[in-house]
């Protein structure tokens, strides 16, 4: 899994650096307004560390999130 960035250009999503595979799927976060995401290099290497555990079919179910979330609260 990759994180790219990009814009909006002609209504088409074009992102910056290497081309997807043809044919991948993606996800479009979409900022409202002025609204921005921002991750820290700390936050970032975290997220691609998950990312790396799902693509290995390190997961869980909903029900044991929710489970541990409960637990926790």
């Amino acid at each position: 899994m990759k994180i790219v960035s990009g814009k909006v250009i002609a209504g088409r999503v074009v992102v910056e650096g290497e081309p997807l595979q043809e044919g991948c799927t993606v996800t479009v976060l979409a900022p409202e307004g002025n609204e921005t995401f921002v991750l820290d290099s700390q936050t970032e290497a975290s997220l691609l560390a998950a990312m790396a555990e799902a693509d290995h079919g390190e997961t869980i179910t909903g029900d044991e999130l929710l489970h541990g979330l409960r637990e926790s609260a």
